[in-house]
């Protein structure tokens, strides 16, 4: 379900020999590198955290992608990661990180899991990640690309549920938009939380929300900006 994914091959130049997995990865650094440099130019009037740009840097996002996707992995676009969804836009994985504002002492929940990529740059920057994926085949491909992160675990289910018996949680991500912020999640943001999602009823009026619990459990939303996600679907 995740919002804007087989690794790629990469051909060894000499003596015909297939590269290890070492070299296919060294041989995109590159382009991660360049992908960081244009998400850290695309708003300058918001600047991404250079603790968040450096996660962006590490995930592989070639891992992420179908085969056919994998030549345009870097590219700072989203792209189709079959079944009507969509790997998110880098800047907006890295805007989304950002608000929500992962310690390595936090717990993490994100609705859609889709791909892994956003749980996979969560990892590096939370101590726990729960991930929940509502379509079966991508729930199931996305645990096997996330099973090398220690700290992340994956469900099949409905997302606007949430995970309610590893609440509550420090920070919640939603990668796709609801008609309005759901209850349950309220529910299980812990006091002091923060929560990012898209909420709208079309493609043309959805806002990124920042959604903030504080220590008396009041909640409070601030508009972030119109942004463009799948629906979060589900019995709700």
């Amino acid at each position: 379900m995740s919002a804007f994914l087989v690794l790629g091959i990469a051909i060894a130049a000499t003596c015909g020999a297939s590269a290890s997995p070492r070299q296919r990865d060294d041989a995109r650094a590159a382009d991660r590198r360049a992908m960081v440099e244009e998400i850290r130019g695309e708003h300058a009037a918001t600047p991404i955290d250079r603790r968040v740009l450096d996660a962006i840097r590490r995930v592989p996002r070639h891992a992420f992608v179908p085969a056919s996707q994998v030549s345009y992995a870097y590219d700072n676009r989203p792209l189709p990661i079959g079944y009507g969804q969509t790997i998110s836009q880098p800047y907006i994985v890295a805007l989304m990180t950002q608000l929500a504002a992962p310690e390595t002492t936090h717990r993490v929940l994100e609705i859609g899991t889709g791909s892994g990529y956003q749980a996979a740059v969560l990892a590096l920057l939370a101590g726990d990640v729960y991930t929940i994926e509502i379509i079966e085949p991508l729930a199931a491909t996305a645990k096997e690309r996330l099973s090398t992160y220690d700290n992340v675990r994956t469900r099949v289910g409905d997302g606007y549920y949430g995970w309610k018996e590893a609440a509550p949680f420090d920070a919640i991500v939603v990668t796709a938009a609801a008609e309005s912020v759901p209850p349950p999640l309220i529910a299980q943001l812990a006091p002091g939380g923060r929560m990012v999602i898209p909420v709208g009823t079309s493609f043309f009026t959805q806002r990124l929300l920042l959604v903030t619990k504080d220590a008396r459990g009041r909640v409070r939303t601030r508009s972030v900006l119109p942004v463009r996600f799948v629906p979060l679907t589900g019995d709700h």
